[in-house]
């Protein structure tokens, strides 16, 4: 076991390699690097994250298991704009429901997965590790556009002087820009599981730095709408339980009469605009699966700060009606005043079924007339209660999504969580990075407006009984597949660290992007004919399996775009 060589043995040590792949790959420890395919003639826009990966291995005869620090070099015209990941492997114990998958994952089985991306620099020891494939994520990107042109990106691994491998790639920049996303994006986002993770009271001065440092995160990964805790949001929670209290309103009652204090909730909107939220996505006024109670609420009654409404709160009784009624009376000429009325979703109840119609709609009826001149989105997947009309704009699931589809439903949203784990897209680590990013280009093809997934930092066991420590139990204590739960892991200063699963993700929406720009140059039909030249994408249960599809569709609407 070695570390340190001179420049001669670094001549007879063996073969290193390293080799430019797609940013798709996933590349676990135990695969051989030969197995990896070349990334070839890449393209991008000019002002995309276009992104890709430098693995590497060593086969070496050295003694037992050797690892070599080596220095990367990189020569290239745009090295301003490149930035650079280490591929981490993480620990996975559930890596798929075992009575619910497909063929289309990776692994089915516990076992080091990669995932975690720690920022990487050219000063950081590269360390090749014998017989293992390890690799680097890189990323391009310049936000005000890169000049048009060919641009070469040259990497050499050195050691001891002596360079070991080296392998290069050139990218073809083309001088147009896409705009912002024009989906709305949600990722639903925890202050609590923040507070709990870094041990710091809610809404501290520490916990408002770490809580701005997850949204610049949350927006870096395309999210452009995000979940306000009003009150302490009524989602994961085990019935009779209860989160960590993040409520933004302040509440008093003085003689039975409630006042309402937004101070903290100027705070958010003003953190939000800091960091390029776009649209303000409140919490549930009721309880997830059913409407039946009032989420809690913390107020000072006469001086004494104390929990007025939870799981014992009837949600269409009197008093929560009276209260909420009078709470909207309020808030509404607040958003009016902060001129928010066009950025504000609401929400009645997470994921009502058809047996919870009747609560559902006794529930809205209270709000009904509040918010008229507002929109209501909830998640849900059954037609007949959309087609009731209690709920004006519906986000089913993307296995339930056809009827929606087929009934041209307007400004239609799609989500996926835990349960969508056969035959659509997802995000979990176990999955090839292609099926996370072909739903971007599903998203296209049938006009979706908005996307939605539970989980940007879910940091609880289920039902949130629990905080947990998110680098050991990433399937939330055996809660859903790794990667359903959060898309950052937590940095030690508090920031975020990000994933590959959300890089992926990123990708699908810049393929959003990309298709936009090119219907607006070049029309929808022609747009349409390259994304569904000689494949079957229908809805979004079928699309092609192997990622040469979306790597090579990219460059024909690239060129497309380049030509128009």
């Amino acid at each position: 076991y070695k570390e340190d060589f001179s420049e001669k043995e670094v001549k007879n040590m063996g073969k290193f390699e390293l080799k430019i792949v797609s940013g798709l790959e996933k590349c676990f420890m135990d695969e051989s690097i030969s197995s990896k395919k070349v990334l070839e003639n890449p393209s991008m826009l000019s002002n995309e994250r276009y992104s890709f990966q430098l693995c590497y291995a060593a086969d070496t005869e050295l003694f037992r298991r050797c690892k070599v620090y080596c220095k990367l070099e990189i020569s290239s015209p745009i090295k301003e704009y490149i930035k650079l990941y280490s591929v981490e492997q993480i620990g996975v114990k559930m890596p798929v429901y075992l009575d619910q998958y497909d063929d289309n994952y990776l692994r089915k089985t516990p076992g080091f997965y990669p995932d975690l991306l720690l920022p990487f620099s050219c000063e950081d020891n590269f360390i090749f590790v014998q017989n293992e494939l390890r690799s680097l994520f890189v990323s391009v990107e310049c936000k005000e556009g890169i000049k048009e042109g060919k641009y070469p990106i040259e990497f050499k691994a050195v050691c001891e002087g002596e360079v070991v491998a080296e392998t290069s790639v050139e990218i073809e920049v083309i001088g147009k820009k896409t705009d912002e996303l024009s989906i709305h994006h949600t990722e639903w986002f925890y202050t609590d599981c923040l507070a709990n993770y870094y041990e710091v009271p809610v809404w501290s001065e520490r916990h408002w730095e770490i809580v701005e440092n997850y949204a610049k995160e949350a927006v870096a990964s395309g999210v452009n709408t995000l979940l306000t805790p009003l009150f302490t949001p009524p989602l994961d929670t085990l019935v009779g339980g209860e989160r960590l209290t993040t409520q933004l309103v302040g509440v008093e009652v003085k003689n039975g009469v409630y006042s309402f204090d937004f101070t903290l909730l100027d705070r958010w909107v003003e953190m939000c605009d800091r960091v390029g939220i776009k649209i303000f996505e409140m919490n549930h006024f009721f309880t997830q699966w059913g409407a039946e109670h009032a989420p809690k609420i913390m107020a000072t009654v006469d001086g004494e700060y104390k929990k007025i409404f939870g799981w014992e709160t009837e949600a269409s009784g009197k008093e929560y009606t009276e209260f909420l009624q009078t709470f909207l009376d309020a808030l509404i000429p607040y958003l009016r005043e902060k001129k928010l009325e066009k950025r504000v979703f609401f929400h009645i109840s997470d994921e009502p079924k058809a047996e919870h119609l009747e609560n559902y709609l006794k529930a809205r009826a209270i709000v009904t007339e509040k918010l008229k001149d507002f929109t209501i989105i909830d998640a849900l997947s059954n037609y007949e209660f959309y087609k009731s009309g209690a709920v004006d704009r519906p986000v089913p699931g993307s296995n339930h999504i056809v009827p929606f589809v087929d009934n041209n439903v307007p400004d239609l949203w799609v989500y996926y969580c835990c349960s969508q784990n056969v035959n659509v897209s997802n995000r979990f680590v176990s999955m090839p990075g292609q099926r996370t990013r072909i739903i971007g280009t599903q998203m296209y093809k049938y006009n979706i407006k908005g996307f939605l997934h539970w989980g940007f930092n879910f940091y609880n066991s289920r039902y949130s009984v629990r905080p947990i420590n998110p680098y050991q139990e990433n399937c939330g204590e055996y809660f859903t597949p790794a990667g359903d739960c959060f898309l950052v892991y937590p940095a030690q200063d508090g920031t975020a660290y990000m994933s590959l699963h959300c890089q992926h993700f990123y990708m699908a929406l810049e393929d959003h992007k990309a298709l936009k720009l090119c219907e607006k140059l070049v029309g929808r039909e022609k747009t349409m004919s390259v994304v569904e030249d000689g494949v079957n994408l229908n809805y979004f249960s079928e699309y092609p399996h192997d990622a040469d599809y979306l790597l090579e569709m990219r460059k024909r609407i690239n060129e497309l775009i380049k030509n128009a």
